[in-house]
């Protein structure tokens, strides 16, 4: 049997820093080293807002709903910003272009499941981990053909371009089709328009439970660490809201978001045996 981590502790002990939405404008007041008035040196691109991107497009953690952004990327995202005592301001933007609008300064932070690898970290700082997620394998319910990885071999695979499950699907195919939406993707494994998918366990779950007829095959093939990115320069603004998520963690509300969202704690994972994605 597995044993449960939390991996905020595991990356905390370890010192690893590496690189995979509340209107209050006050504090919630859970830590005396708060950060009153902190956006006045935090390089914000609206004084008094936090301005965070996500695509929009990965439900269940930031999609439109009824013409307002909504998810668990949102909601972390104005938890954070509550505790800053600042506005959260979410925002969309591709996700195939997000790094790019963040260098180019269109919003201060990237909180919408970006993975930390070590390509990424050499462009933009990320925060301590906010969540940890499966790669996982996708085939439609009835699809036969594919019961392990090895089975990917020739196939036309279906992803989000420039994420993590890009270079995965590369390894076994060049018949590779590109998603601006997973849960697109997902939708086209039962017309058979593609005969597999990777992408989080928890946002296939999601499909299915929602009704839609597909499959996960075998074991996660990695866990990703998601973190909030900044520009590297913004020093200060990472470890405002590096404050701010452990504050946000001591005091239940992290808990309390993930729970409504997924059931679970999404930083206690079974990690043992599992490869940890950079």
């Amino acid at each position: 049997m597995k044993k449960k981590y939390s991996l905020l502790g595991i990356v905390l002990s370890a010192g690893l820093i590496l690189a995979a939405c509340g209107d209050d404008d006050t504090s919630n007041g859970s830590d005396d080293t708060g950060s009153e008035g902190a956006g006045s040196d935090l390089n914000l691109l609206n004084e008094g807002q936090f301005t965070t991107a996500a695509s929009g497009l990965y439900k269940p953690f930031n999609y439109e709903e009824g013409g307002e952004l909504t998810g668990f990327d949102i909601e972390i995202g104005a938890a954070l910003a509550e505790e800053m005592g600042l506005e959260h301001n979410p925002v969309t933007n591709p996700f195939e272009t997000i790094i790019q609008g963040l260098i180019g300064n269109k919003f201060d932070a990237i909180l919408g499941s970006m993975a930390i690898t070590d390509e990424r970290a050499e462009t933009v700082a990320f925060s301590e981990p906010y969540y940890l997620s499966g790669g996982k394998i996708w085939v439609s319910a009835d699809n036969t053909d594919i019961t392990e990885a090895a089975d990917l071999e020739g196939k036309k695979i279906g992803i989000v371009a420039q994420t993590t499950y890009e270079p995965a699907a590369k390894e076994y195919t060049d018949d590779i089709q590109y998603y601006n939406s997973d849960v697109v993707a997902l939708q086209d494994l039962v017309p058979g328009r593609v005969d597999a998918v990777i992408t989080a366990d928890v946002v296939g779950f999601e499909a299915q439970n929602a009704g839609l007829e597909i499959k996960d095959i075998g074991e996660n093939l990695w866990i990703e660490e998601a973190a909030i990115a900044v520009r590297q320069e913004d020093t200060a603004l990472l470890e405002e809201v590096n404050r701010a998520l452990q504050a946000i963690i001591d005091n239940g509300t992290y808990a309390e978001i993930s729970e409504k969202w997924f059931g679970t704690n999404l930083l206690e994972v079974e990690t043992e045996g599992i490869e940890i994605l950079r």
